[in-house]
């Protein structure tokens, strides 16, 4: 599954990290000097001129007074610095974006649409669910800028925003879930190095197994009602690891069932990483403890030496303790997942949200023109640590934090293999549903490959 580099923002199960839910509204009144004395006018500035700071906002100018709504799951204190990200432009615009955010995200949005109450705006994080919205014919398309914007990210990007082929949703963030963390403190006592390949890293874990003391690899898949995620990422990571994105992509569609001997391939490799029972799963118990260990905790026994390891993304940087120092040489860090098979050129996965228009009005095509552009994501990687952009125009150097700047790196290489979150691009009856629930059972019962993988297929809307 996947969620936004701001945590609480994507699905439920990211939403336990999050604060309860703030339904927040934001006035955002005309404050920049303007030579005119107003801001009325055409989308296009036609109409007054802005100056001083709020002169780069022209573009977007002429809407003073108006009002656009920003649905989504994005919930205090990242919402508050979502609201911060657009601040300026409100101010000097005249717009007002008045947001709103949910901790029923997935089933509100679909009711509000179906009863003629659909906001200006979504912020969707699962394609699936975009293409539903697109199925109502409630989503309006965006118009020429924001369309022309997206050359400024990996063209893989507009495809999950795009439906049967038409582009709908430009993407707004973008997180990386293809990491490895780990202590440089631990390491270096240990006269360990971070491995740079897959048979690297299983000789590390075998070889940290071996010494004794703590076990190379620490996890957890508790979440609640989505126990389960973290463990079809880790499947994730191996089939697109081995195979690339043409494989991956075929999977994902069930085009290649789970049954097929290339994914049950692939399980095996998970089991012999994350189910050996020599390595895993350090500070809690055995390969059963995965499925009672939430994802929350399990990292937790890498600062006091139980283990050494834990695969998870680049959200999990906020579970960490606030005195734990996270960087290359600090308590705390992260390197890329190596590729399991080398062939394939540096695959990432990753998740992201989405930018979903209902409505076509000049003001909120403006505003939709605003937010799928390099400057506003480089406004919102200003605000607050913890926020990626795949967007290609933002200055690298805006990125103050270590794990935001690894992960932009490796967001934006032209040469990554990158691809989004499968279970999120799968029917939900499957992705979140199905094989949560097997997966679970598959670390909690000691379930078999086939057993699981044929439930899954089973599961699959025909």
């Amino acid at each position: 599954m996947t969620p936004t580099p701001t945590v609480p923002s994507t699905r439920a199960r990211r939403r336990l990290l999050a604060l309860p839910a703030l339904l927040a509204a934001v006035a955002l009144t005309a404050a920049c000097s303007n030579s005119s004395g107003g801001s009325d006018g055409d989308a296009d500035g036609g109409g007054k001129t802005l100056s001083g700071d709020c002169a780069k906002y022209q573009p977007y100018a002429g809407h003073s007074g108006k009002t656009v709504t920003v649905f989504a799951s994005i919930l205090s204190p990242e919402s508050d610095n979502l609201e911060k990200s657009w601040a300026e432009f409100g101010s000097c615009t005249g717009i007002r974006i008045s947001y709103e955010g949910t901790n029923d995200f997935e089933s509100q949005l679909p009711v509000r649409v179906s009863g003629g109450n659909a906001p200006d705006f979504a912020i969707i994080p699962q394609p699936g669910l975009l293409a539903q919205m697109v199925k109502s014919g409630k989503v309006a398309k965006p118009p020429q800028q924001t369309v022309e914007n997206q050359a400024k990210w990996s063209p893989v990007w507009k495809t999950y925003g795009s439906v049967n082929g038409t582009f709908y949703a430009a993407p707004m963030s973008a997180n990386m879930k293809s990491l490895v963390w780990y202590s440089p403190k631990s390491f270096k006592q240990a006269g360990y190095e971070v491995p740079k390949t897959w048979a690297d890293l299983m000789a590390l874990s075998d070889r940290i197994a071996k010494a004794g003391g703590g076990k190379p690899w620490c996890g957890g898949i508790g979440s609640g009602t989505a126990t389960g995620w973290p463990a079809t990422d880790w499947l994730e990571e191996v089939v697109l690891g081995s195979y690339g994105g043409e494989v991956y992509d075929q999977w994902v569609n069930h085009q290649v069932k789970f049954s097929d001997p290339k994914i049950a391939a692939a399980m095996k490799t998970v089991a012999d990483w994350m189910q050996n029972p020599a390595w895993v799963n350090g500070g809690y118990g055995d390969v059963k403890s995965i499925a009672t260990t939430t994802f929350q905790d399990a990292g937790a026994p890498i600062l006091t030496g139980k283990c050494f390891l834990l695969q998870q993304a680049s959200f999990y940087k906020a579970q960490w303790p606030k005195e734990a120092t996270i960087g290359p040489d600090g308590d705390i860090f992260a390197f890329r997942l190596p590729a399991v098979n080398p062939s394939v050129p540096n695959p990432v996965e990753g998740g992201g949200e989405f930018l979903t228009a209902f409505a076509s009005r000049p003001e909120v095509q403006a505003v939709q023109n605003y937010l799928s552009s390099a400057e506003w994501a480089s406004s919102r990687v200003r605000t607050a640590t913890g926020w990626v952009s795949a967007n290609q125009g933002v200055d690298k150097g805006l990125y103050t934090d270590p794990i935001d700047r690894l992960s932009a790196d490796a967001l934006t290489d032209p040469a990554a293999t990158f691809r989004f979150d499968g279970s999120d691009l799968m029917p939900a009856a499957v992705g979140a549903g199905q094989e949560w629930k097997s997966l679970t059972a598959w670390f909690a019962e000691g379930q078999s490959i086939q057993k699981t993988a044929a439930d899954i297929d089973a599961a699959w809307p025909q």
